[in-house]
């Protein structure tokens, strides 16, 4: 059992078992039955875990005469996300936008979470980028199919000329598929190169110079989160606009 993290191994001691149980009903057998959850999922529980704390605080503690540093924080984020979204969306970001912030946060946090010597980005392990990505594409995808209804977004793969619908859908199809891939490997191979290199320099020059590349993967761990968050509002413009097409 590779993994090392007390809480990977609290995780594994109470709900080890059950998880093994469920992945083996539907055909995963995981490489350590014992120990089936890994130290990237427990750090992604500790993050939602932790963001859901946070926001429950905020909501009960909520004061117009006079707001805590909790209710700045979220209030900061909630109009820099709003304000990103007004512009890609446009009217009606109000209903996407609960969504998009979820994303930049929990990206951004489990990024960070490299900057803890020893604990490696959860994000730097191809499977959670994947995991995000696959309900991003599944969320943008539904709501286009509410905005516009079946045949309006069938329509959004076919093109504006009907007579070349043929060649287009599966074209469409296949790009659209492709966004899968496409925020997984961004995600996952700048957060993997951004961790190499800290823990290159930590391993030579353990004093002052790593610094600079801890505040480089801070700047990356930034990026990345905002980058994501990004194409999911505007894969979500697309998949709404209602445009002809």
């Amino acid at each position: 059992m590779p993994d090392s993290l007390a809480l990977t191994r609290f995780l594994n001691h109470l709900f080890g078992g059950v998880v093994t149980s469920l992945m083996q009903m539907v055909g995963v057998h995981p490489t350590y039955p014992d120990a089936p959850i890994t130290d990237a999922f427990a750090l992604e529980l500790l993050v939602a875990a932790c963001l859901i704390a946070f926001f429950v605080i905020v909501r009960l503690t909520l004061s117009a005469e006079k707001p805590n540093p909790a209710q700045h924080v979220a209030e900061l984020v909630n109009e820099f996300t709003g304000g990103l979204a007004d512009q890609i969306i446009g009217h009606g970001y109000q209903k996407y936008q609960a969504f998009v912030t979820c994303i930049f946060l929990f990206v951004l946090s489990n990024n960070l979470i490299g900057l803890i010597p020893g604990v490696p980005a959860p994000t730097t392990s191809p499977v959670v980028p994947l995991g995000l990505a696959i309900p991003t594409f599944l969320y943008y995808n539904y709501q286009g199919f509410r905005a516009q209804g079946l045949i309006g977004y069938i329509k959004h793969f076919a093109g504006p000329i009907w007579w070349m619908a043929w060649l287009l859908l599966p074209i469409e199809l296949v790009s659209h598929f492709a966004r899968i891939m496409s925020l997984t490997i961004r995600l996952y191979a700048n957060m993997f190169a951004s961790d190499m290199l800290t823990l290159g320099f930590f391993s030579l020059i353990p004093i002052g110079i790593p610094s600079i590349f801890l505040g480089l993967h801070v700047f990356v761990s930034v990026i990345q989160a905002f980058i994501f968050m990004l194409l999911t509002m505007i894969y979500l413009s697309l998949a709404v606009s209602h445009e002809a097409h």
